[in-house]
């Protein structure tokens, strides 16, 4: 409180004017009120003052104006000034009550830079009462739905939802009620010309000074581009993955169908990622009865991971197909990884080779995952396999090991996909993966729907599996009907011991019908190996429901190979003969040197 009198001169002051300008109260005594005004607005502040003593009444001083104030040390403030007249004995005094209002002003040019960046926004921002009615517009908002200001003011915020999604507006509302955010809800919004678009709304609640929630905000983005551009992609990374896969399924081929043999195969690409990468699996038909399982898993993903995958499988099919056995084909397929210049690529394999008559499992495996046996009533374990290093390594010697399987026991093979998730053991996948087998062969399950049972058991979120999954399942064949076997010497009277044996065999078999192919070409067999190989020499015959397999195993490592006699000359005729008269015909290396056998259709 500051009073003056009618030229100006202080006469009285309280101790807050002291606290505010900073002044002693007799430094202010007899001075001239101009003392508290900034130079820039004395002169203005004198005419207020004259102005005043002629219309004197209780009012603000410089209404509409901006009036500031002087501090002792030179800063400035602005300020209200709210003027009373008081009549004394010794004339006019004016009292003027002085509010800094610096405060206030700091808030209100806030308020007003935040109401220029809300209007200037390229969001649209509009506010709403809490029963739906809006209260605010502003010009992205009009540009955004085609309203202006004036033509939405009052109305209800449903006028901006398409009619099937009208129950949004009902829910977003309940939740403003109850204090809560909504952050970037997706959904369509309609304008004026009726026209529907993608938006992302974002909308919070705003409160009275108490707290109470008393309405909405809500920020509204046009996300249209952002849709298309998404759909666009959709469309391009599905293209793109259908393209990966279908060059994945190329490059890993279809197995043949093997009669006899009853498999079931599963392959799922990743959900996440490229969706192409390095899983195979081969069935591969060796003849004279014999199966050979292949399974590999390229480490890695994408293009590079697949090609590397085709070239093994390639390789590894016609290794296979040349009778080779699993250890041989195992060095020969390390010596193709190094051949690809990949570097640091590793690959898993395991090779196994199925022998139905002997009921025979040979098997190799190069840092695979074990091979598991089920068994109808006896539930499931891992196949004994010797330890080796996966392919690539480089300086390893293969081994492999055999064993005898019950007729009708299942080969399972899978790739590391099936039992290693995030964020769980893969010992204890596997442990469960044994388990879920025990349990589906406490008897004789259709193959099919036991693959489809383990694919759900392992792999539970369909959508959520980060690597390739392969699954094979393998029921050995039954055995055959009949089979016997002879040791013969190298020497010629074998070869008629050997036709007479099968002879006999023949006729006890009731397989006659056959039985002049059958000799003709037994002793041509039995004559090269009598003539080229070493003693003694094995003759194994075996008989299934539709064929006749015949083999003659002998010590020597060379490999017969069909060719084409002059006409003078004795011999070269009877592998020639046996291309012709042998339905399957083929040679194997062996540990002790060889076998060559042929298979006749009864």
């Amino acid at each position: 409180m500051v009073i003056v009198d009618d030229t100006g001169t202080i006469r009285l002051v309280n101790a807050q004017t002291e606290a505010l300008f900073g002044y002693g109260r007799e430094e202010l005594l007899g001075r001239s009120v101009d003392l508290l005004v900034p130079d820039r607005f004395r002169a203005h502040h004198t005419a207020h003052r004259t102005g005043y003593a002629d219309n004197r009444q209780v009012r603000p001083m410089g209404a509409g104006l901006e009036l500031h104030g002087l501090r002792k040390d030179g800063t400035e403030f602005p300020v209200e000034i709210s003027l009373s007249p008081l009549e004394t004995t010794d004339g006019l005094l004016v009292s003027a009550a002085v509010r800094d209002v610096s405060d206030r002003k700091a808030a209100e040019e806030r308020i007003n830079e935040l109401a220029a960046l809300v209007e200037s926004s390229q969001d649209a921002i509009l506010a709403k009462t809490l029963d739906g009615h809006i209260t605010y517009w502003n010009a992205a908002a009009q540009r955004l739905y085609g309203y202006t200001r004036a033509q939405v003011m009052g109305r209800h915020v449903s006028l901006l939802a398409p009619p099937d999604c009208s129950h949004e507006i009902d829910a977003l509302m309940n939740q403003l009620r109850n204090g809560e955010k909504v952050e970037h809800f997706e959904t369509l919004r309609v304008t004026r010309y009726g026209d529907l678009l993608d938006v992302d709304i974002t909308l919070w609640p705003t409160r009275a000074s108490d707290g109470k929630v008393i309405g909405a905000c809500a920020i509204v983005r046009d996300i249209s581009d952002r849709k298309r551009a998404e759909a666009e992609l959709t469309v391009l990374y599905e293209q793109q993955r259908h393209i990966a896969l279908t060059l994945q399924r190329s490059l890993m081929g279809t197995p043949p169908a093997i009669p006899g043999l009853t498999t079931a195969s599963r392959y799922r690409p990743a959900t996440q990622g490229a969706g192409v990468g390095g899983d195979w699996f081969d069935l591969v038909p060796l003849g004279a009865g014999r199966v050979g399982v292949l399974i590999g898993d390229v480490m890695g993903r994408g293009l590079e991971a697949a090609a590397v995958m085709g070239q093994l499988r390639s390789a590894a099919h016609a290794l296979a197909k040349t009778g080779m056995q699993p250890r041989q084909l195992m060095q020969a397929l390390d010596a193709a990884v190094a051949d690809l210049d990949v570097p640091d690529q590793l690959v898993t394999c395991c090779y196994l080779v199925v022998a139905a008559d002997a009921g025979e499992v040979t098997i190799c495996s190069a840092g695979h995952l074990p091979t598991l046996v089920a068994t109808a009533g006896e539930g499931a374990r891992s196949l004994p396999a010797p330890v080796n290093a996966p392919l690539g390594v480089g300086g390893v010697l293969y081994q492999q090991c055999s064993a005898v399987m019950p007729p009708g026991a299942t080969l399972v093979l899978y790739t590391d996909g099936l039992i290693e998730t995030p964020g769980s053991d893969i010992e204890d996948q596997l442990c469960r993966l044994t388990t879920t087998l025990s349990e589906l062969f406490t008897t004789a399950p259709d193959l099919e729907a036991a693959a489809d049972h383990l694919l759900t058991t392992m792999l539970p979120d369909a959508e959520g599996h980060n690597d390739d999954v392969t699954l094979l399942l393998t029921r050995l064949p039954d055995a055959p009907l009949a089979a016997v076997t002879l040791d013969l010497p190298a020497v010629p009277d074998s070869v008629p011991e050997g036709r007479a044996f099968l002879s006999k065999a023949l006729t006890s078999w009731g397989c006659t019908t056959r039985a002049d192919d059958a000799r003709l070409l037994l002793s041509e067999v039995l004559t090269n190996a009598v003539q080229h190989a070493q003693g003694p020499i094995g003759l194994h015959l075996c008989r299934t429901t539709t064929d006749l397999t015949v083999e003659v195993g002998d010590h020597s490592p060379q490999l017969p190979q069909p060719r084409f006699a002059a006409d003078d000359d004795e011999s070269g005729r009877g592998l020639i003969l046996v291309r012709a008269l042998a339905d399957n015909w083929g040679v194997r290396p062996t540990d002790d040197g060889k076998t060559t056998w042929f298979t006749l259709a009864l």
